[in-house]
């Protein structure tokens, strides 16, 4: 076996431990709690403390996603510099850089709202590509030097720290905002950046030579250029078919986002506070069923190439489900059991999120001479595209839908319905994407690596 590229180091032939899975996690939760500084608090300020309009934080954020269309470009570059830590700590500094920005920004917008605005576009452009270059190397080295049977496992792990990044951060930072002014804001926004950069490079910190047997090809063997990797991959049959899933499951997994509190008031005459809390039972149902799945997934697929297959199609299934449901709950309202259906679809959400990320992370060394930088960057700008253009059309489509038929139940039920099909079309494309001879072929990939 070939020592890693980054120190001449005796490692593991096993790759990475649970120790180091949850180093990445802790990489993870980073990125959440800046995010969640760009998403959320300060969309808040912009919209009820000066008073704009709240398409200029919803453009802002659509605008992060955008930027993260060159997903693709960063993780090539993380192949071909071989250094993934690198490319993860500055993107973190890039991000953070970039959170800093958007609160000067939303600062200035009362006093001066244009050269705060041009501001602010700039930053948010930071706050995506830090995402896409930290977040993408982040997967990559996960991909890398995790061993198969533990994929399903270290994705639950690494998409719970991130959960538990951005609700942990999102009470500090609500905390310390307590009362709110100005120049307390850029003062917590400047401490979450700090800590979030030093706990990533101490989390980084001589990791990447822990990646063993599954970790980067042989010495001698460079990367393709971009334009060849991204061929490789469009013309490699499992790796489009998983493109395609990847967007058609994630459009119908944030359709609902901008829609579901609005119709529990609406349909159900739920109150703010009452909303807030049915989004939660969602959310715990996400937390769950990624928790399930990744003890489940380990436990039972073992090294099989195909095991996580049947959670991916199951997660999408039952997703679909928790959706029709709601189409019903949209036109027979109460008593109808809205709580228990939010946290069905949410537990489907979490099966079909971490089974398709440990999915994505053994395609990941599929490759004949493409790396897991470039082919998670391919499917996280199909992610990233599909989320913001989802949650668009699920709130345009609602508004579309309420005006063309002149009820709110059937609008939404007719949104709800689509979605539903969204997710059973995904569980289709999941059958082949995700199938044995695909998973197959990132084992062989990978043994190959080994005796190189």
């Amino acid at each position: 076996m070939h020592a890693p590229l980054a120190s001449p180091v005796t490692v593991s032939p096993e790759g990475f431990g649970w120790l180091a899975i949850i180093r990445i996690g802790l990489v993870q939760a980073a990125i959440g709690a800046l995010v969640m500084l760009a998403s959320t608090v300060l969309n808040r300020v912009m919209v009820v403390e000066l008073g704009l309009l709240a398409a200029i934080p919803a453009g802002l954020v659509a605008w992060h996603y955008g930027v993260q269309l060159a997903r693709p470009l960063w993780g090539h570059a993380s192949d071909k510099g071989r250094s993934r830590t690198m490319w993860i700590v500055g993107g973190l500094v890039v991000l953070a850089a970039g959170g800093l920005l958007a609160t000067q920004a939303t600062l200035m917008m009362e006093a001066s709202l244009g050269p705060a605005l041009a501001l602010a576009i700039f930053a948010y452009a930071l706050i995506g590509a830090g995402v896409g270059a930290g977040g993408t190397s982040a997967l990559a080295l996960l991909a890398s030097g995790v061993a198969p049977e533990r994929r399903a496992a270290a994705a639950a792990v690494t998409w719970t720290m991130m959960v538990a990044g951005i609700v942990v951060s999102a009470i500090t930072v609500g905390q310390l905002l307590k009362p709110f002014s100005p120049e307390r804001l850029m003062t917590v926004a400047s401490g979450l950046a700090l800590v979030t950069v030093t706990l990533t490079v101490l989390a980084t910190w001589r990791l990447e030579r822990q990646a063993g047997r599954f970790g980067h090809a042989a010495e001698g063997e460079a990367a393709p250029d971009l334009r060849a990797a991204l061929a490789e991959i469009w013309h490699e049959t499992a790796a489009r078919r998983f493109t395609i899933f990847i967007f058609v499951s994630m459009i119908a997994f944030s359709m609902q986002d901008l829609i579901l509190e609005p119709f529990a008031g609406l349909i159900f005459g739920l109150t703010p506070g009452e909303s807030t809390q049915m989004g939660g039972q969602h959310q715990g149902g996400i937390l769950i069923g990624m928790i399930l799945t990744g003890v489940g997934g380990s436990a039972f697929t073992g090294k099989r190439p195909d095991g996580l297959r049947v959670w991916v199609i199951g997660g999408c299934l039952l997703s679909a489900v928790g959706l029709a449901a709601l189409g019903l709950a949209a036109v027979t309202g109460p008593p109808w059991p809205l709580g228990l259906n939010v946290f069905v679809l949410g537990f489907g959400n979490g099966i079909f999120a971490v089974a398709a990320i440990g999915a994505m992370m053994g395609l990941a060394g599929a490759g004949k001479t493409t790396r897991e930088g470039v082919r998670m960057g391919v499917w996280g700008a199909s992610q990233a595209i599909a989320f913001g253009l989802g949650g668009l059309l699920g709130a345009v489509g609602v508004d579309f839908a309420r005006h063309a038929l002149g009820a709110d139940g059937p609008a939404f039920q007719l949104v709800f319905a689509i979605e539903a099909i969204a997710f059973v079309i995904a569980a289709i494309l999941a059958v082949k994407a995700t199938g044995g001879a695909a998973m197959r072929a990132g084992m062989i990939q990978q043994d190959r690596e080994v005796f190189a």
